[in-house]
């Protein structure tokens, strides 16, 4: 595809963070692409002193990289026709794009790691902020927005796995996604899989960090659950191992987001062992097929089944023609065995659902990932290895942990709320297993035991619908389901996933990170290991290099 816009002479944003530029937004619709180019050519052009810094920025980077391989052929600035295009191709959200207030300075696309620590001791000589993105996926879009001039590190390159059979075991860099690491564990073995994201074009850098799940998780745990080493930059440009980083900082990286810490460079991961065949199925039922009743039950069910059996349960809003509302609720699910045995099953633990033979469908697990993914039957493998998202379109998310059965009277609730607001969804997805067996304070992933289920409110709109004003609006609505569940959702603190960002519950500015402010949204992301995380910050970054809204504070001392 050739890139959507070509424009030169862009500005460089003004290095003073009280002269604010026009906001520009961005995504792949013509319209906006127009408003981009509008946008730019009415910016202020750059103080000289702004410019003779971006200057000396640039003359950096090849001082401190590689010579053999040239940072200079992986350097994008404004001036390069490609920029805009590389800019929108990994921000996956189109929303952000309306709050951004600045362009990065350039995007660094590194080929080599030395161009990433080249990023990291030339960004900080040279007072521009780094925001590092892997695949994009950031809800808020903070790995590649900020309000104070900055450089994008885009880790979208550096993508290679190098899996160890004799030991099932794999190096997986950042850049690579999870649809390319089953592919390849696939390429190598049909009876091993790896506990991550459902969605194929997750970076992993970011994904495993914030303690990225999939069905997977009630046998195996999170990624991170999984990791046995990594590779890190610190704010020094110096790369660390698991040895030379220190327990505390490997403890945090699994857990905590590494972007308060440092670079992930790559992964160190344990296959996990999956039958040659597995079984999924989903099952659907209206509000007037006993909906209700049956998520009633799924809730007492679901997070007591044996860890080879995961179900989500999914409900969304359907119009069926005027005011003919109602809300169908889909039990996906995936079973690590045949078909029979995942029959037997469910007639004991929850003949409810009435599961029959025909909603089963038996396949190996690297097709189920195919499945979840919603890619129809008979899909090739290949189509894991498409590493960008398609179809993006503007959203807010938010999530909830639940410690008790939500009552009927809440979950008809939630049905009134997803009939009135229509263009959302909600993902329910169940704990126990082997997220019951895991310390809250082994990883910096807190969420552990006591849980329930985990869920994931996602409101969707397109351009079409007004822009900002779209935006306003059901982030709003956003706001009133989130409202809503309030008395049914855990609290003091009430909890959220760090993987479904969620700048609603507490952020700082761009450059600024408050302590007392951080502590509001690290309650919530990570309760009683925020303190902990905030005194390793403090080891390894203490600075504060490493920062964006939601990141991590280096602990005040006393």
């Amino acid at each position: 595809m050739p890139p959507l816009n070509h424009y030169s002479n862009a500005p460089i944003p003004s290095k003073n963070p009280k002269k604010k530029e026009m906001k520009i937004s961005s995504s792949i619709f013509p319209i906006i692409s127009i408003f981009i180019l509008l946008s730019i050519s009415s910016v202020t052009p750059s103080d000289s002193d702004d410019s003779d810094d971006f200057d000396d920025f640039f003359q950096c980077l090849p001082k401190q990289s590689d010579s053999s391989i040239p940072i200079t052929d992986a350097i994008l600035t404004p001036n390069n026709s490609s920029f805009q295009y590389i800019y929108q191709l990994r921000a996956n959200n189109l929303r952000t794009f309306l709050s951004a207030t600045s362009r990065p300075v350039a995007i660094i696309t590194a080929r080599h790691p030395s161009h990433a620590q080249a990023a990291v001791i030339c960004a900080k000589r040279h007072d521009f902020q780094l925001r590092i993105r892997s695949g994009g996926h950031d809800y808020e879009g903070l790995s590649y927005t900020s309000d104070v001039p900055f450089v994008i590190l885009d880790m979208f390159n550096l993508n290679s796995i190098d899996i160890d059979m004799s030991t099932e075991t794999a190096w997986v860099q950042a850049g690579a996604t999870t649809g390319e690491l089953y592919y390849r564990i696939a390429e190598k073995s049909n009876v091993h899989g790896f506990p991550s994201g459902v969605c194929t074009t997750l970076g992993i850098g970011g994904h495993f960090s914030g303690g990225g799940y999939g069905f997977l998780i009630r046998k195996y745990g999170l990624s991170i659950d999984n990791v046995i080493d990594a590779q890190l930059i610190d704010a020094n440009g110096r790369i660390l191992n698991r040895k030379s980083m220190g327990e505390d900082v490997f403890w945090a990286i699994r857990g905590g987001g590494t972007t308060s810490f440092g670079i992930i460079l790559s992964w160190r991961i344990k296959l996990v062992r999956v039958p040659p065949r597995v079984t999924v199925f989903t099952v659907q039922r209206t509000l007037e097929q006993g909906a209700t009743e049956l998520a009633y039950r799924w809730q007492q069910v679901a997070p007591k089944l044996p860890k080879d059996l995961f179900i989500r349960l999914q409900p969304e809003p359907i119009n069926n023609g005027g005011n003919n509302k109602t809300v169908r609720v889909s039990f996906i699910g995936h079973f690590l065995g045949q078909a029979d045995g995942l029959l037997r099953l469910m007639n004991v633990s929850f003949p409810e659902l009435g599961l029959t033979r025909n909603d089963c469908l038996q396949m190996s697990w690297v097709e189920s990932t195919l499945y979840w993914a919603g890619f129809s039957n008979g899909s090739s493998i290949d189509v894991l290895l498409d590493r960008v998202a398609v179809n993006k379109v503007f959203a807010k998310e938010k999530s909830d942990y639940y410690k008790a059965v939500i009552p009927k009277q809440g979950l008809e609730t939630l049905w009134q709320v997803l009939m009135d607001i229509e263009n959302i969804f909600v993902q329910m997805n169940p704990y126990g297993g082997r997220m019951e067996e895991i310390s809250d304070s082994e990883t910096a992933f807190t969420h552990r035991a006591g849980n329930l289920f985990k869920v994931l409110y996602g409101i969707q709109w397109s351009e079409s619908e007004g822009g900002v004003n779209a935006t306003a609006r059901y982030v709003e609505l956003s706001r009133r389901l989130y409202n809503a569940m309030a008395p049914y959702a855990s609290s003091n603190p009430r909890e959220a996933f760090i993987n479904y960002r969620d700048l609603d519950i507490g952020s700082n500015e761009s450059d600024e990170t408050d302590f007392e402010d951080a502590k509001e949204y690290g309650a919530k992301y990570f309760r009683n290991n925020f303190i902990r995380l905030a005194d390793v910050k403090a080891k390894i970054d203490p600075k504060n290099f490493f920062k964006n809204e939601q990141s991590i504070p280096p602990l005040p001392s006393h």
